[in-house]
């Protein structure tokens, strides 16, 4: 058992701070900037409540942040009242928010000069995977680290791999969200075709989901969106602001992604029609407007 911390309790931090507690079986002090959030959590779960995010870091070996955005992982992190006035020499700061590959380097270096250790650990898995607690983490560290690490990430995940130095988490992340985009859309647009050509969709994919099209989105998303229902899983709002961290990347690295530019263009066509909030399948959505 260690003493943890856990920074924001949103839809994923929410139950992944939960899983620490019950299934880790550490001792978990948690801050969310929403403070009825927080009591909430520490009803249900027990634990106790830090009103700042250093508060709550005091002493902790484990300092665990889940946010939204690079600047709300700065906040957190190195602003006033920011985990590392706090944290202890030794202790070792694990970043679960997708974010840049540029801020996890920064504060890689700003948790260094306080003596703390930095791993980037962004998940995968949305909301259900953060509930069940079988989450993938793609680590950014170093192997030590990391190995000190993994045994208590492992309470809310089902896959945890080091991917190389600090910022190959949030690159590997990255992938993951051109891949996500593009299977999306090649789903989309195949139960658009085959709703237009009067076959039974249920049907189609029982069979051609056992071959190589199979996905799991395809898996778990087809009959939602065969009944235009978008209310599962991660949001639109939130798949535009990784596809934007994703192609500053490009432009930095000089890769060539068209399919994911496009793609982000036609989920900037969804939030047009107040999908901000549907999840991502909702790409089918502006093929039958």
């Amino acid at each position: 058992m260690a003493k943890v911390a856990f920074i924001g309790l949103g839809v994923m931090g929410f139950p992944m701070a939960g899983h620490l507690k019950t299934k880790g079986g550490h001792e978990v002090t948690v801050y969310n900037r929403t403070t009825a959030k927080a009591e909430s959590w520490v009803e249900k779960f027990g634990g106790a409540l830090g009103t700042t995010p250093a508060e709550a870091a005091r002493d902790a070996d484990f300092v665990f942040t889940c946010v939204g955005n690079d600047d709300d992982l700065r906040s957190v992190t190195t602003g006033p009242g920011g985990v590392l006035e706090s944290m202890k020499p030794g202790a070792i700061l694990i970043d679960n928010t997708t974010a840049s590959a540029e801020v996890a380097r920064e504060l890689q270096e700003a948790a260094r000069e306080k003596g703390v250790a930095f791993i980037d650990a962004p998940v995968s898995g949305g909301q259900a995977g953060a509930e069940n607690g079988v989450l993938t983490v793609m680590c950014g560290g170093d192997e030590d680290t990391f190995a000190k690490a993994k045994p208590v990430i492992n309470a809310y995940a089902r896959m945890v791999g080091l991917m190389g130095a600090v910022g190959a988490g949030q690159l590997t992340k990255m992938i993951n969200q051109i891949c996500i985009a593009g299977l999306v859309q090649g789903l989309a647009e195949g139960i658009h075709f085959g709703k237009k050509a009067g076959l039974d969709i249920e049907k189609v994919v029982e069979v051609i989901s056992k071959g190589a099209a199979g996905s799991w989105q395809m898996e778990n998303r087809h009959k939602t969106m065969a009944k235009s229902q978008y209310e599962f899983g991660f949001a639109v709002d939130w798949m535009r602001k990784d596809l934007g961290i994703v192609l500053n990347e490009a432009k930095r690295n000089g890769a060539t992604l068209p399919v994911t530019a496009l793609v982000d263009q036609f989920y900037g066509e969804v939030q047009k029609l107040g999908g901000h909030r549907w999840d991502t399948s909702s790409l089918l959505a502006r093929l039958e407007k």
